[in-house]
């Protein structure tokens, strides 16, 4: 009976630690990971409970990977042949952030444009050329409210938005995080209106940067409806600012009760350490 009491804890333990949902950022460094790794790397990932894994972008600027026969394709593939689910990231311009803070809300509207039309075209090539099942697709221009803290630019995002979505064949995913320009519950409502229009939002919870005070951040958590999900950074921001972006490894915070709920990224967790080498 100890004995079975016993299993029954670990068992219920490894469902209360599971991460189902695991965002992957890939870096034209992880070409250096051999396919056999790549297949461990997903067997460890199912083992720990992931059924989904979110790609931050298979396109980043002018790289996209090696396109349909290189090393990305080839590791997405193999992640599907070990069951996970893949909500594939689209088309990231590295200058995104630079951009947003130099326009007005007319130059804004249509950078925006701009890249939501080049995040299409990518769905096209993943569907057509690439031929990856997808169970969902990511937009990877993070939304903060700082840049969208004015009404106007907030509706001029959402009508760019429902039109993409009415675009695609499956969920269409993006993710936010707070820098503290909008009181909680107008950020939550603003989110909360994103969804919806039929997209899968997640919340980072900034555990990771540290960007706003720990109880600012707790105040962002609680006025989130449970329809928003939460991204659980698994890492610890060390570089200050103006610095390249380093972190280290870090136990994520514990997943809240009612939110859909993913970790920031595998390459921080312990059966993704390839990756950090």
């Amino acid at each position: 009976m100890r004995g079975l009491l016993f299993a029954l804890c670990l068992l219920l333990g490894a469902q209360l630690h599971a991460e189902e949902r695991l965002f992957f950022q890939p870096l034209n460094a992880d070409q250096r990971i051999a396919q056999d790794t790549w297949r461990e790397i997903w067997r460890a990932s199912a083992r720990h409970g992931v059924k989904t894994l979110i790609v931050q972008w298979t396109a980043y600027g002018d790289s996209d990977f090696g396109g349909a026969d290189g090393w990305l394709a080839q590791a997405l593939r193999a992640a599907h042949e070990q069951g996970l689910q893949l909500v594939l990231g689209l088309y990231m311009d590295p200058a995104y952030y630079q951009r947003q803070q130099e326009l007005d809300n007319p130059g804004l509207a249509a950078y925006w444009q701009h890249q939501l039309g080049r995040s299409l075209a990518q769905q096209r090539v993943l569907r057509d050329a690439w031929k990856l099942p997808a169970a969902g697709w990511y937009l990877p221009l993070e939304l903060d409210d700082q840049q969208f803290q004015a009404p106007e630019r907030r509706e001029a995002l959402a009508r760019q938005l429902r039109d993409m979505r009415s675009r695609l064949d499956a969920p269409l995913h993006l993710s936010a995080f707070s820098a503290g320009k909008l009181a909680p519950s107008a950020y939550a409502e603003w989110l909360a209106d994103l969804h919806d229009l039929g997209i899968q939002v997640w919340w980072q919870d900034g555990e990771g940067t540290a960007a706003l005070p720990a109880r600012v951040r707790r105040a962002y958590a609680a006025a989130l409806p449970c329809s928003l999900g939460v991204v659980r950074e698994a890492f610890r921001q060390v570089s200050k600012p103006g610095q390249p972006f380093r972190a280290v490894p870090a136990e994520p915070a514990k997943a809240s009760g009612c939110h859909p709920d993913a970790v920031f990224s595998l390459r921080y967790r312990p059966w993704g350490k390839a990756l950090l080498q």
